[in-house]
């Protein structure tokens, strides 16, 4: 079951990134291997949504609830697709006055087996560049409006 845990400090206020988080809509636009989203309900504090991930000739489709605390906690509940299980939680606490520190763990199991070790094999490698992808787009979406302030 690959699982990873990481904490960063980012100079972006807790609403920021809660808000970037929470796009899924937007993913599309900057996540890598995300071929599609579609939100299905949206509230203030939930979600309903569906990704399709795609690598290489792969392509597997996720459903997920998405319970939403603005602006400190997002929590993903999978309901459907190739995992078994899925473990998705985003935390934003305040770190200085203008600034968060983001703690982000995922963990998930596979149904397929081989799925399960092919996803082992390259999981640091593209939880990293997915980390990166998140913070590149905090930086051309809220570098500007920071710096206005």
């Amino acid at each position: 079951m690959p699982s990873v845990r990481e904490v960063r400090q980012l100079p972006y206020t807790p609403e920021q990134m809660f808000d970037l988080v929470a796009d899924v809509g937007s993913y599309r636009q900057f996540l890598p291997w995300v071929v599609a989203t579609r939100v299905r309900s949206s509230s203030e504090t939930e979600m309903l949504a569906d990704m399709v991930v795609g690598f290489r000739s792969l392509r597997e489709s996720f459903t997920s609830r998405v319970a939403k605390e603005r602006p400190h906690k997002i929590r993903v509940h999978y309901v459907d697709g190739p995992l078994s299980d899925l473990e998705n939680i985003w935390l934003f606490r305040p770190y200085g006055l203008e600034s968060c520190e983001i703690e982000f763990y995922v963990d998930f199991t596979f149904k397929n087996a081989v799925f399960e070790r092919v996803a082992g094999q390259y999981f640091d490698r593209a939880f990293r560049m997915m980390v990166a992808a998140f913070e590149k787009r905090a930086a051309e979406l809220y570098d500007t409006e920071n710096a206005l302030r």
